[in-house]
């Protein structure tokens, strides 16, 4: 079923709708500041096996995490360097999706994720007030595997209409460009995707601190570096996140 949001009543209404649907096992689309994404609650196995079949990928494609607050990286993550809480204190909530390591202790399956989680907390008030009821979501762009993400409620519901309980219509997405994916697993990160936050913005941020990311495809050992250490970690999933808003 679609919920339109334009007054408060509609909102409130959709937003409850989307959470029921996610709580009973649904999938739901949701908007985001960046594009509509195919949503799942991240701790139900079954409904994040659902939203990959839904897309036509494989566990070798784990969707990312999205959550309703910035505290709840460490719920999520282990071993996040400093840096990375700079770049969370800047852009989020935004289009900035970073890859960790993941807490071992926690009991989820969102497919052959290497042990790592890719983390977003999406600018957009609808799918936050979502977030804020359901807990973190597993939320891959709102399309078919190899289709452009869906920008607005039509594109989404076209594709994955009969897979959804749930469409949340909020207009346009307001960037309509992907998040930046950042691979803080590493001794020095570096960006998987480019996305609606560039390296220069990133670095702008990291410089100060005595760092910088490499950019997609960079040799880490070669690329020149502000960091004393250099020892790079075995490589993290390179797929997380990858088809994410």
């Amino acid at each position: 079923m679609r919920y339109p949001t334009k007054t408060d009543e509609e909102r409130e209404t959709a937003v409850e709708a989307a959470t029921v649907a996610i709580q009973r096992g649904d999938l739901v689309v949701l908007p985001t500041d960046t594009v509509y994404g195919i949503a799942a609650d991240a701790f139900d196995a079954d409904a994040v096996a659902d939203l990959l079949a839904a897309k036509g990928r494989g566990r070798e494609m784990p969707p990312p995490v999205l959550v309703g607050n910035a505290t709840t990286i460490d719920a999520l993550a282990r071993d996040v360097p400093a840096w990375v809480r700079a770049l969370v204190e800047e852009f989020w909530p935004g289009p900035l999706t970073i890859v960790c390591h993941q807490q071992s202790s926690l009991m989820w399956d969102l497919g052959e994720t290497r042990g790592t989680v890719a983390v977003r907390m999406p600018d957009h008030a609808i799918t936050r007030a979502v977030l804020d009821r359901t807990g973190p979501l597993a939320v891959s762009s709102a399309n078919v595997t190899g289709e452009p993400a869906a920008t607005d409620a039509d594109r989404a519901e076209s594709m994955l209409g009969d897979s959804v309980a749930v469409v949340v219509d909020a207009g346009e997405s307001p960037v309509g460009e992907a998040s930046t994916i950042v691979d803080a697993t590493r001794a020095r990160g570096r960006v998987l995707r480019r996305g609606a936050l560039s390296l220069a913005r990133l670095n702008a941020v990291l410089e100060p601190l005595g760092t910088s990311l490499l950019d997609v495809g960079a040799d880490e050992t070669s690329a020149p570096s502000l960091e004393k250490s250099s020892d790079p970690t075995p490589d993290p999933t390179s797929d997380a996140g990858t088809d994410e808003g």
